[in-house]
């Protein structure tokens, strides 16, 4: 292991050279490519000085008790060798699970599109809830949402709901959150108290840069609308709403959020360069997918994920067999414990198959 972070060290050092150059920061994508580099390096490195000095204590401690002449000094080694044995298989697990490579569009933001599936209005209003949940969730890790476009349900909810999320690894943490999600509960229209089952879709889009996908403005078709929905008196009489349409594969990216249609226009056109981004990304997981058989990967959009069930106060994650009993609480964007246990399945498998620095 250390041989493997010595290299790492080396790597970290030549990288922190590299970012003050001035013909790197003048070069953009590498200049970000490498500051992603450096950020998780700097963990690695952290850990390896941390794992150097635990295993220089146990040396110290064992030449010591080897020793053995000044009986407070071998009883101090005893106690200095016990805590650097407590904490060394610790510390072992935590550097396998960072020689892990994380996938580059893990530290990217995402365009999160959450879409009403069957079951009419409720699944409308269910839209709604996981859009609530999503925005909670994001508030409390400091992270940034903004509303992109919506068409809302007939009955409150949204049959489509598009936000932005912008902070710190967003995608490398929202990315299990893609699929099909249920729920078993009484809608609000129910007059003879069934449980019915609806369900909404949820993509999660990592934003692509202007460098990772390049368009040709000469391929999209631009309409611009009037926004629908409340807003004011300035909605239905400016045509301040956006749609892009790519031609070439005919994906669609439209904003309506803004009252500027120069804003809207800017992130429509981020919504469309992520969705082909994402096409792209989708064609790669598949490939990865045939390689190995993950259970929790991201690129089935069409595989039901969760259940939601409000009778018994029940969310049970179908990929990892993981059930909680706190409905309120995942509710109200308490969904960390979830991410958590899906993120080390993930790792777990990736270190299964050798898959490390």
């Amino acid at each position: 292991m250390l041989d493997r972070l010595q290299i790492i060290k080396q790597r970290f050092d030549e990288v922190s050279d590299l970012i003050i150059q001035p013909d790197v920061i003048a070069d953009q994508k590498r200049y970000v490519q490498l500051n992603k580099e450096y950020k998780d390096l700097k963990q690695l490195v952290e850990k390896r000085a941390e794992y150097v000095n635990l295993r220089g204590n146990m040396d110290e401690a064992n030449e010591i008790l080897a020793d053995g002449s000044d009986a407070e000094m071998v009883e101090m080694a005893k106690m200095q060798l016990d805590e650097a044995k407590g904490r060394l298989p610790e510390l072992e697990e935590e550097i396998k699970f960072l020689l892990i490579p994380k996938d580059p569009e893990d530290a990217k933001n995402v365009m999160v599109e959450v879409r009403a599936g069957t079951g009419g209005d409720e699944a409308s209003i269910f839209a709604g809830d996981l859009f609530r949940m999503y925005t909670k969730y994001c508030e409390g890790r400091g992270w940034r949402t903004s509303v992109v476009d919506v068409n809302e349900g007939t009955s409150g909810g949204y049959k489509e709901v598009i936000f932005e999320v912008t902070g710190e690894d967003v995608y490398g943490t929202l990315k299990y959150e893609a699929g099909v999600h249920r729920v078993q509960r009484v809608p609000q229209t129910e007059t003879q108290g069934r449980v019915h089952t609806s369900a909404a879709t949820v993509m999660v889009l990592p934003e692509a840069e202007e460098f990772d996908v390049q368009i040709d403005m000469n391929d999209v078709r631009i309409d611009f609308f009037c926004s629908s929905g409340p807003g004011g008196q300035s909605v239905n009489t400016t045509k301040s709403a956006v749609r892009m349409t790519h031609i070439p594969t005919g994906l669609v990216a439209q904003c309506q959020d803004e009252k500027s249609q120069h804003k809207n226009k800017d992130k429509a056109l981020t919504v469309l360069r992520s969705r082909l981004y994402e096409m792209e990304l989708a064609k790669k997981q598949a490939e990865d997918a045939t390689k190995r058989s993950s259970q929790v990967s991201s690129g089935d959009r069409s595989a039901k994920i969760r259940t939601y069930n409000y009778p018994q106060g029940r969310v049970t994650d179908h990929r990892i067999g993981l059930t909680l009993y706190d409905l309120d609480g995942v509710m109200n964007g308490n969904i960390q414990k979830v991410i958590d246990e899906l993120q080390l399945v993930s790792n777990t498998e990736k270190l299964k198959e050798g898959d490390v620095y």
